[in-house]
């Protein structure tokens, strides 16, 4: 521990440095959020908080430093390309090893990149004009992108300028240090000053930048001027007017790379992905989770793995369905260059009997999820064009399933299920779990009181892309999702139902692909048309039926898919005679954006700059409540005399000051448990106390002269003579917590 506090000690302002530097590299990840792939900012973000750890806490030489931080980069790739399925080791560790090597560009080379820089800047940017330029540049090169793009950079502005004061307060603090020693050891006494000093300092700036009056600019800037001109439309989120909708541009529907996060808004995306040829409507299913993180699905890479290739039989771990199942054959045509981490077929796939491409890539069956993964050729990385595989579609006996019990379903060693489908988060919400059993109160059976959270879900919550999280309090996602925001698109709901299943004991997995999408041409079309009209069959999915849903476990029957987002109608197949679906009865296909007919609100971009307003307004009030706690602390003695001279009618004398004083150290005597008897001079007692203490005596002889002077003697205490009231006092205070260190 001394050691650490040594170094800790010797590599303050080198530790200052380069926190000041990660939280401005923080601002240069923000941006690119709109230009890296997540995993790229996510590797990013991890490499300069990871070196800036080590950089400040670890006291060893720095060349064991690199090598440490080295690993952990490398490390740090490995597992985000995992997370996001960039690719799935399989093979030998020697294969493994290959395939991680060739996935390593170009992630290796940001890495590397981000790494250098926060190295060598805080070596480079060691003077205050270099910190001034250095920051300055930042701050020119956030305004820029600022005119000339639609993102609204202010947040990333108003950080990097916090960080580069904090720099320069740094910096101006080792220069004293190195010029004035003597003085820094003086100051080292007393962090709190200095500390209290710099918050006023930025207190000071940020509120008056943060009070500033809006005042509309005088010349427009260049992106919008030019949006305007050309009468076009901002694309992520402003009329033509120019006024930007949202602070950052929105996401935009597809298929996730990431679900480790779930949230935010999104605008529809209606560019193509593929077309499907299949004699049955129905959804295109991509690969499942089973852990929920509670803010989003968390499973990593790899699994239970087997490559497999054309013309392969796919086996599943879960066991067949008791009301049996229809075969159904897609033909999937890509309409994009896009390359997916899996290949879409209907719940679930069970051969592969046709693939073009296949060498720009290897198929992957994982089994426990019953998921058919692509593993893209690192250099050359391709998707297929087109395949064509075999589902088999379950076939759900409602009347007989809606009968059987939990013992019927799930009773001991009946038909096992990886018990990761029931998992639910330690801190997971009270009032959830709660919830759930209500709504589920007057059902006896499994299959019953999913109907009942699926019909709660779809009656009681609004769909809609872009949900007003300023109402969110609660730090899970589906807590906050059923109580606070109320609102929200496909994962909101799906997510909600199967952690509410779970609540009850009830298997259950979140399954991501596509909606149906639609058809190519109506049949009355068709038949106008004649045979130059596409076939009826062929159903086209863009962007825009990027889905997710649930599938609920029932024993012997199987995975059963659920769907409980508003507006969505999922295709199952029951048996005949048979009474409604599990679904509910089918309306639009795809929800679409609602007009707003109601009064114009607040739109994404204010409510983040109103909500920054806010959270510089609530610091700004607690380093004022700092600020005055610690002026009244520091200033509690000339209060008290101010106190004690409005009692008495007049200013208080040197003289007087002083007995108030020695009042006050004999209180401090008696905190600490040196008491005074009541038949003893202050004399007397003094001197048996320096007896007894015998480190005290100085201070106390000298204290007890003044005292004496001031009660008893003709001549008044000089103002000199009262000033070295506090230092006696404070010597006093020092040797009394000395001594209580020797006693303890």
């Amino acid at each position: 521990m001394k050691t650490w506090f040594s170094y800790f000690r010797n590599s303050l302002f080198y530790s200052l440095s380069i926190f000041w530097i990660w939280i401005m590299g923080l601002q240069w990840i923000s941006f690119m959020d709109f230009t890296w792939y997540e995993e790229t900012k996510a590797i990013a973000l991890f490499v300069i908080t990871l070196v800036t750890v080590c950089e400040i806490v670890l006291p060893i030489k720095r060349v064991y430093r690199m090598i440490l931080e080295g690993a952990a980069v490398f490390y740090i790739i490995y597992r985000e390309l995992l997370n996001y399925w960039v690719y799935t080791p399989s093979g030998a560790m020697a294969n493994r090893i290959q395939q991680y090597i060739e996935n390593l560009s170009p992630y290796i080379w940001i890495a590397l990149g981000a790494w250098f820089l926060m190295l060598i800047s805080p070596l480079l940017v060691s003077t205050k004009r270099r910190i001034l330029l250095f920051s300055g540049m930042n701050v020119i090169a956030f305004c820029i992108f600022d005119s000339f793009t639609p993102i609204d950079l202010w947040r990333e502005v108003a950080w990097t300028v916090f960080a580069a004061l904090g720099w320069l307060v740094s910096e101006h603090l080792r220069r004293f240090q190195s010029r004035f020693p003597a003085g820094w050891r003086r100051l080292r006494k007393y962090p709190l000053k200095i500390l209290i000093h710099a918050a006023v300092l930025f207190t000071v700036i940020f509120v008056a930048g943060v009070n500033m009056p809006t005042v509309s600019p005088v010349l427009t800037d260049p992106y919008t001027a030019w949006v305007g001109g050309s009468g076009g439309t901002f694309s992520n989120g402003a009329d033509v007017s120019g006024e930007l909708k949202s602070a950052k541009p929105a996401s935009t529907s597809g298929y996730s790379r990431n679900d480790n996060h779930l949230g935010a808004g999104f605008d529809f995306d209606y560019s193509p992905v593929m077309s499907v040829k299949s004699d049955q409507r129905s959804y295109w299913r991509g690969e499942s989770r089973k852990v929920y993180s509670g803010s989003g699905w968390s499973d990593s890479g790899g699994g239970d793995l087997k490559e497999v290739d054309a013309g392969s039989v796919l086996h599943s771990s879960d066991p067949p369905a008791a009301g049996g199942s229809e075969t159904l054959e897609q033909t999937v045509t890509m309409l994009n260059d896009n390359v997916y981490p899996v290949l879409f077929g209907a719940f679930h796939v069970t051969e592969i009997k046709e693939i073009d491409n296949a060498e720009g890539g290897s198929l992957l069956w994982d089994q426990s999820q019953s998921a058919l993964r692509w593993n893209a050729d690192p250099k050359h990385p391709q998707y297929p064009k087109t395949y064509t595989v075999v589902s088999e579609l379950p076939v759900i006996p409602e009347d007989e399933i809606r009968g059987k019990t939990f013992k019927d379903l799930y009773g001991k060693g009946k038909h096992d299920v990886d018990e990761e489908y029931l998992q639910i988060p330690k801190d997971f919400p009270e009032r959830t779990r709660k919830l759930a059993e209500q709504v589920t109160s007057t059902a006896k059976t499994p299959y019953e009181k999913i109907g009942l959270l699926q019909n709660y879900l779809i009656n009681n919550f609004k769909y809609t892309n872009s949900p007003d999280l300023s109402k969110k309090n609660s730090s899970d996602f589906v807590d906050s999702f059923l109580f606070e925001v109320k609102e929200g698109y496909c994962d909101y709901f799906s997510t909600s139902m199967v952690m509410m299943a779970r609540s009850l004991n009830i298997p259950a997995r979140w399954v991501k692909g596509y909606a149906p999408g639609q058809q190519q041409m109506e049949p009355d079309a068709m038949q106008q048309l004649g045979g130059n009209a596409p076939d009826s069959d062929t159903y086209t999915i863009t962007n825009a039926d990027a889905h997710s849903w649930a599938e609920v476990y029932f024993g012997q029957y199987g995975w059963v898919p659920v769907e409980a987002t508003p507006g969505f109608n999922m295709p199952l197949l029951t048996h005949q005679g048979d009474s409604e679906p599990v679904t509910v009865p089918e309306v639009e296909e795809e929800p679409q954006p609602e007009e707003q007919t109601k009064s114009p609100v607040m739109d994404a971009g204010s409510k983040e700059f109103s909500l920054s307003r806010a959270a510089v307004g609530w610091i700004t009030a607690l380093c004022v409540t700092a600020l005055a706690a610690y002026a009244l602390w520091y200033y509690r003695i000339p209060l008290r005399f101010l106190l004690v001279g409005v009692r008495k009618g007049q200013k208080l004398t040197a003289d007087q000051k002083v007995i108030v004083m020695t009042e006050r150290w004999l209180r401090v005597m008696k905190r600490k448990r040196i008491y005074r008897s009541p038949h003893e001079t202050l004399r007397e007692s003094v001197g048996r106390w320096n007896r007894e203490r015998p480190a005290l005596a100085p201070s106390l002889n000298a204290l007890l002269m003044l005292f004496e002077k001031a009660r008893y003697s003709p001549a008044s205490i000089s103002e000199a003579e009262w000033r070295t009231v506090y230092a006696h006092s404070r010597e006093l205070r020092a040797a009394l917590k000395h001594g209580d260190d020797q006693a303890a």
